[in-house]
């Protein structure tokens, strides 16, 4: 299973170029009396930031709503030569002076956009950090700082301080124009060491959808079954390729594949799940048919095999060379199939053994006689001496090719053993097919 990562280069892009808007410049000379009377602000940081407020307005009054690097050099040559040109020893006084945490809110965002102007992501970062370290933004504009501050800590590869910045952005509920918030959070808890809290989100966005009764994101799924694949934990892999599968039918060949490769089942048990994937449409490429042909065993059901060869040929996925038998197998489908009659017959007989009565059932099943196969699996339910989790899985198959869907689960959730992950996968198509989940939310696309 390739490995999916929690953000892409193109979602990271979109993301990060929010941060890259120039915000207002605080309007200090409007409190200059206040200041001067012992205000908010002090007056010898108003001395130094008065040319500073005066310079950032006009060298940024211009800027189109998309600037582009160009646009932003340019007004960067404007702020630098209204200041006397060494913009830094300007700011390095300023922060001098800084002594109120309004005087360091407005430094603080004017360092930040000097930053933007300059492509200096470093200086940006200490305005941002001197707005949250200020104590003075309020409440509608945590978030957006923390999340601004989270970005630009992830572009400057210190991803220990993105997760923090983000996370803060996150509790308070600040939502990202694009969306790319939740993705980047992850991203950046892997990248700095802690898998656990990005797992955790992930779990977490799961349960919540659940709860509301909504498809978990398309991302979210995969991002936690392929956490479970890697750790080659069979029971939370297999839960997370049901939810996938059930919610998203597209992904039957990822989710069966998953299961198929971690629980390595036996021909006879690997057969239900073959099956599964015959009746989804995830047969994709030649290894799918020429497993489901030695798990069905051309021999024992003739007809199955027949059926799946054909399906193969036709879709181009199996040539003739690939299967050699194929003659000999068809050959016997015409006399297995004159037999159906005396099979049916002797496993309705009072006196008839668990095993006939059982392997009446796996004939019609083969035959696609869902009808037929689960009369027989229900009879062989309460015989002595059956393989009880063989039986309720089978009649739980029959059902469901039957659209019984609600008495096919039921009969699902009785399997245990080896068994039980091809059950619950049995089981996530019937919930697809009985009750398909409201849609998820648009997610962060992998890539």
């Amino acid at each position: 299973m390739a490995r999916k990562f929690l953000v892409s280069r193109i979602a990271l892009a979109v993301a990060l170029s929010s941060g890259l808007a120039v915000v207002a410049t605080p309007a200090m000379a409007a409190k200059k009396e206040k200041a001067a009377a012992g205000g908010a602000y002090s007056p010898a940081f108003v001395k130094v930031a008065g040319p500073i407020e005066k310079a950032m307005t006009e060298a940024t009054a211009k800027l189109p709503p998309k600037a582009t690097d160009a646009d932003r050099a340019a007004a960067k040559q404007t702020f630098d030569a209204a200041v006397g040109g060494d913009a830094k020893a300007t700011f390095t006084a300023a922060e001098a002076a800084a002594s109120t945490p309004d005087d360091k809110s407005a430094l603080g965002s004017f360092m930040r956009n000097y930053g933007i102007l300059s492509n200096d992501l470093a200086f940006k970062q200490r305005g941002n950090q001197m707005m949250l370290d200020s104590g003075k933004l309020t409440a509608a504009n945590v978030g957006a700082v923390n999340y601004d501050a989270g970005l630009t800590a992830y572009q400057l590869k210190d991803f220990a301080n993105a997760a923090k910045y983000l996370k803060a952005a996150k509790d308070a509920a600040y939502v990202d124009s694009t969306g790319q918030l939740d993705a980047v959070l992850a991203d950046a808890y892997k990248r700095s060491g802690n898998a656990g809290a990005a797992m955790q989100m992930t779990k977490d966005e799961i349960t919540a959808a659940q709860a509301r009764g909504t498809a978990p994101s398309e991302t979210a799924l995969r991002n936690a079954l392929q956490e479970a694949y890697s750790a080659k934990q069979l029971a939370p892999s297999t839960e997370y390729a049901a939810m996938l599968a059930q919610y998203y039918p597209s992904t039957w060949n990822t989710s069966i594949a998953v299961v198929r490769q971690l629980s390595s089942l036996p021909r006879d048990q690997n057969l239900d799940l073959m099956r599964l994937m015959f009746l989804t449409g995830a047969m994709k490429d030649k290894q799918d048919y020429l497993e489901y042909l030695d798990n069905v065993d051309p021999r024992a059901f003739p007809g199955e095999a027949t059926k799946v060869t054909n399906d193969g040929i036709a879709k181009g996925k199996l040539s003739a060379s690939d299967v050699p038998d194929k003659a000999n197998t068809e050959s016997r489908v015409a006399s297995d199939k004159a037999s159906l009659a005396s099979t049916e017959r002797d496993a309705n007989k009072p006196g008839a053994t668990g095993a006939t009565v059982v392997g009446a059932g796996d004939v019609f099943l083969s035959y696609d006689q869902p009808a037929k196969a689960e009369a027989f699996y229900t009879k062989a339910m309460s015989m002595p001496g059956v393989d009880a989790n063989k039986v309720a899985l089978r009649l739980g198959m029959a059902q469901a090719m039957q659209g019984k869907y609600a008495d096919a689960e039921a009969n699902f959730a009785k399997v245990n053993g080896t068994r039980q992950p091809v059950a619950k996968l049995w089981s996530a198509y019937a919930k697809s097919k009985s009750a398909p989940a409201a849609a998820a939310a648009p997610a962060a696309p992998a890539n």
